[in-house]
């Protein structure tokens, strides 16, 4: 028991280690943080309207058609990482098969591009 314990030493520095230095990292970042919040800092930055305003509010649409979109070309990127790590072990019908995929990925984007969907106005 005593030679597992040493093999997995190592493995438990340096995740204490790792600890160490995050909460040093977190407790210097509010100890040091300059805390002078302007109108510029509290705006609406990502989703296009203010965070502390009513929850029933309208909004643009907009952003969240986007945030969509980015999500499904995202996992068109993470599909493609599998495929390219087993290239060289896939068959001709695996080959072909990405392409089928990747070209039907290209039409929806065309066809959104087309339609002014990407667009911030």
């Amino acid at each position: 028991m005593d030679i597992l314990l040493r093999e997995y030493l190592p493995i438990l520095i340096f995740i204490a280690l790792a600890a160490g230095l995050g909460l040093v990292l977190i407790l210097a970042a509010a100890v040091l943080a300059v805390r002078s919040p302007d109108p510029e800092k509290v705006s609406a930055y990502e989703c296009g309207f203010n965070a502390f305003d009513d929850a029933r509010m309208k909004f643009d649409v907009r952003f969240y058609l986007v945030s969509i979109l980015f999500i499904i070309f995202d996992l068109e990127v993470a599909f493609l990482f599998p495929w390219a790590v087993a290239f060289k072990d896939i068959s001709i019908l695996g080959f072909w098969s990405m392409m089928v995929f990747l070209a039907v990925l290209t039409v929806g984007f065309c066809y959104e591009w087309k339609k002014g969907a990407l667009e911030w106005q």
